[in-house]
């Protein structure tokens, strides 16, 4: 008997997710644990599996937005008739619109199923948008490709001229790039064309695909809507200390000299920020509506760029952790994000956040705060500047950072109180150590 499959809730957030492509085709046999297609939602792009057994008999949407609870597909025996039920699919998905009308004023938690809020009609599902293409600079020659394989093969230096589709209509997807990368196909910078398209983007070396407007992806519209609930809800205020790095970085120096793996700046804030916290409970806290949690593990998030905005996966119990576990499972996560591979999980939890943008030398910023947290730190470059010690003017090693805080959980001295113990910290790092 044939079965719906609808669009599960893949993270605490999701709301809607983007079918960005499918590896079944209507007619294919599916069986418990095969993925059928991908899909992006508002934190990664995940493999959607299948937990049924039968055949492909319909595709809800092709490539697009569908909300949580969205019928995406069905499956049944071969050759089953299935128009009953995508009558009764098309009914359902009436229904709800006109149930909602008599109670305007209600509404759903943004945590709440969807299912009858914004169902999509799985009948007579509108077109689908064209796929994704790369277009020549002469304008004559298109490629078809994935997002999320056009990601791929861009952190691999695929040339996806060279590459040729599996999926429908001759799309590439993921399963392309992973075997290109795996069966050594040309990279682009490898030289050599595979026609007058190739030869003219190599020789201009602009890709057209970079201007003109673009959907935005479910992980920006949840950044945009986060984001800005946090800056116009959130009372926000900002305090700015300097600390002097210069024993932190002798003894860094020292940490790293027999160490297999090497200790960054970063890991070292994180952990004194872990210490500070513990010290300082009312800035390791949520704001909850209705009631303010102060959270007994310190569970830090650390902000990752990634090329559709930023990822923030959480190293849990920080405070616990030494310096190396830190660092392993910093490079194990950022890699993840970085990737799309990354779990909800991952990324879920945290109670205090870090954003460094020290790499690439910035001074100093301020950060909007990681909803639910009440602080994050804006971390800035570590600069050679004069300072004055002992009444005499030296060079320091100076490092920014600036704390922004949730005033409805955190007032200006209790920030304070936690910038001097973090700066103690620094400054004295076998205090960290302790």
């Amino acid at each position: 008997m044939a079965e719906v499959i609808r669009m599960p809730r893949l993270s605490d957030t999701m709301e809607e997710g983007n079918i960005v492509g499918w590896l079944k085709k209507v007619g294919d046999a599916v069986s418990p644990g095969d993925i059928l297609a991908e899909v992006e939602t508002d934190k990664a792009t995940m493999e959607l599996e299948s937990f049924n057994e039968g055949y492909l008999l319909h595709i809800g949407v092709p490539e697009g937005p569908i909300a949580v609870e969205g019928v995406i597909a069905i499956i049944g025996d071969k050759g089953e008739d299935i128009s009953g039920l995508l009558e009764q699919v098309k009914a359902e998905a009436s229904a709800p619109k006109a149930a909602a009308t008599p109670e305007p004023a209600k509404s759903a938690p943004a945590a709440a199923p969807m299912m009858a809020h914004k169902p999509t009609p799985a009948s007579t599902p509108a077109p689908a948008p064209a796929p994704t293409a790369s277009t020549s600079a002469s304008g004559n020659k298109r490629v078809k490709i994935s997002p999320l394989a056009r990601k791929m093969a861009k952190d691999a230096g695929i040339d996806i001229w060279r590459l040729q589709g599996s999926g429908e209509g001759g799309r590439i997807i993921k399963r392309d790039i992973e075997s290109a990368i795996a069966n050594g196909v040309p990279t682009a910078s490898s030289g050599g064309q595979a026609g007058a398209a190739p030869q003219m983007m190599q020789s201009t070396a602009i890709d057209p695909a970079i201007y003109g407007d673009k959907p935005i992806s479910q992980m920006r519209k949840v950044i945009a809507r986060r984001l800005g609930e946090s800056k116009f809800s959130a009372p926000h205020f900002y305090l700015t200390m300097e600390m002097n790095m210069d024993k932190m970085i002798v003894a860094r120096k020292a940490i790293n000299e027999d160490a297999p793996v090497r200790i960054s700046f970063n890991d070292l804030i994180i952990k004194a920020s872990a210490a500070a916290l513990r010290k300082h409970p009312e800035i390791n806290a949520s704001w909850l509506g209705d009631k303010i949690t102060y959270h007994q593990d310190i569970n830090i998030g650390v902000a990752v760029a990634i090329d559709e905005g930023l990822m923030v996966p959480v190293i849990r119990n920080a405070d616990l952790k030494s310096l190396t576990a830190i660092k392993t499972e910093i490079k194990d996560l950022a890699g993840k994000a970085k990737s799309r591979k990354i779990s909800p999980d991952e990324m879920s939890g945290n109670t205090f956040t870090i954003s460094n943008l020290g790499m690439f030398d910035i001074d100093e910023f301020t950060a909007i705060i990681n909803p639910p947290d009440a602080c994050i730190l804006a971390v800035g470059s570590i600069a050679e500047k004069p300072i004055v010690k002992d009444g005499e003017i030296i060079i320091g090693n100076i490092m920014k950072v600036t704390l922004s805080c949730d005033h409805r959980i955190v007032d200006g001295a209790k920030g304070a109180a936690f910038l001097q113990t973090l700066k103690g910290l620094l400054e004295n790092p076998v205090k960290i150590m302790v």
